[in-house]
């Protein structure tokens, strides 16, 4: 049957990703003002309609995605790049999709050029007639008055494309549509740089989370990620400083990132010799280039240090997606009058457990029993997992990684099924209501059956897992 083909597969994906556009001119997370009338919220029956078709767009995107897995763990050979392209394209000309984070980037890069301090306050400073006041507009909830949780890298990235477009919502929107495009190709070249394999392009970046939250929600999660992964692609090749200073321009969008500066000292402790002076080097080198790119991006874009006291402020905000928010309000509300202090012990104990699951990882990844690459991956998964507040685009932070080292393996399945499941949580509007958490479950519960009854197969005639790099391999 044509349609359950690859090229059956990519033109279905395709006519998905031009459903979800579509819809989106009507359903999406369009600006309150500034958008013009093509941009223009509609209301009505105009919006269910746009809802309706974002959801079928997205449902034969997500079916046309994991068939086309599925063929490629097969043992089918297909064009994965040609694939990409024809799934991502409709998505360029969409209004932001899923969530309204691009109206604050806009903002905190109109604050920066105005000499806001962007660390100190939110968008809500801009007032009516200033720089990015429409696009203020437009940020949602809680984020109003949100400092800036991002390093100075991309708030000089924002201060650009405010300074490019004069904050006009279109243009902007559309030029940091661009930064995203840039970020998916680094990720691209960063993962077959790791593995020539086309599945780990089907796990990394033909995933339906970052065509729907990195190419059509504008997320910066997709910066941070091929930053990140090309910083250690290049460590994997032995170019450690490099990598690290690639690293390091990671963690100046966002933290999270300073992770992978941990199995880049690996890498660079191994190619040492190991050994207490082996260790040493690993430990202090990669961490000490980063730490010169956060000074000299810090200083270049004016906005100082910061950002060091703003890496917990989305932590105060609670998403249902965080297992240790939800268990510790739980807990909190059943012990205590105020739940506030043991809900944020829980969290502190999730935290501290990841740089438990974290250490252990780069320990084993020094030893040489397990990749350092896949180590990063799986400290990432574990970092969102018991983070006190999660996002479905977070999971990108770890499934590039795990893609690029074993995406056939148990955990790349469920790094799959995960991203089939999440990508359904949030509405096209931004919006997460209840009937986005059933259908994600639907899928996650359907996607895990599946993989129980028909697993991909693990392992090459030679012997070797497909799409499994050899522990400690420098490719």
């Amino acid at each position: 049957m044509w349609a359950l083909s690859a090229a059956g597969c990519r033109w279905l994906g395709a006519a998905g990703s031009l459903g979800v556009t579509v819809g989106g001119y009507a359903a999406g997370a369009l600006p309150v003002r500034g958008g013009g009338e093509v941009w223009a919220p509609r209301g009505g029956g105009a919006e269910a309609f746009g809802a309706v078709l974002c959801a079928l767009g997205l449902s034969l995107l997500v079916l046309a995605w994991w068939r086309y897995g599925v063929l490629l763990a097969g043992g089918a050979r297909d064009r994965a790049l040609v694939t990409l392209a024809c799934w991502a394209a409709p998505l360029l000309v969409a209004p932001p999709l899923h969530s309204a984070d691009v109206y604050s980037y806009i903002a905190q890069g109109a604050m920066v050029l105005e000499g806001h301090d962007v660390y100190g306050a939110g968008p809500s400073v801009l007032g009516p007639g200033d720089l990015g006041a429409d696009a203020a507009a437009s940020v949602g909830g809680n984020w109003t008055d949100t400092p800036a949780p991002y390093g100075p890298v991309f708030l000089l990235v924002a201060e650009a494309v405010v300074r490019l477009t004069g904050g006009a919502v279109v243009p902007a929107v559309l030029l940091f549509r661009l930064v995203a495009v840039a970020a998916v190709a680094l990720l691209v070249w960063a993962v077959r740089g790791l593995d020539r394999d086309e599945g780990a392009l089907w796990l990394a970046v033909l995933n339906p989370l970052v065509l729907v939250h990195v190419v059509g929600g504008v997320h910066n999660d997709g910066l941070m990620a091929g930053l990140m992964l090309a910083g250690v692609l290049l460590a994997v090749r032995g170019r450690w400083v490099w990598g690290s200073v690639l690293v390091g321009c990671a963690v100046m969008v966002k933290s999270p990132a300073a992770v992978a500066l941990l199995f880049v000292g690996v890498l660079v402790a191994r190619r040492a010799g190991g050994g207490a002076r082996g260790l040493a080097k690993g430990l202090l080198l990669p961490g000490a280039v980063a730490g010169a790119v956060a000074a000299g991006a810090s200083l270049l874009a004016g906005t100082g240090f910061g950002w060091l006291g703003t890496q917990s402020v989305a932590g105060a905000i609670h998403t249902p997606l965080s297992l240790t928010s939800d268990l510790g309000l739980a807990l909190g509300t059943l012990v205590a009058d105020d739940p506030g202090p043991v809900k944020t012990a829980v969290q502190q104990a999730g935290l501290l457990a990841a740089a438990a699951v974290i250490a252990v990882l780069a320990w084993r990844a020094y030893r040489g029993r397990t990749d350092p690459v896949l180590g990063l991956g799986l400290s990432l998964a574990a970092l969102v997992a018991l983070s006190p507040m999660v996002q479905p685009w977070y999971l990108l932070w770890g499934t590039a990684a795990v893609a690029a080292a074993a995406w056939r393996s148990r955990a790349g399945q469920v790094l799959a099924v995960l991203s089939a499941a999440l990508v359904y949580e949030t509405q096209p509007d931004g919006r997460t209501p209840w009937y986005g958490f059933v259908a994600a479950g639907l899928v996650l519960a359907l996607g895990l059956l599946w993989l129980r009854r028909d697993p991909w197969p693990p392992a090459r005639p030679g012997g070797a897992a497909e799409g499994t790099r050899p522990v400690g391999a420098g490719r």
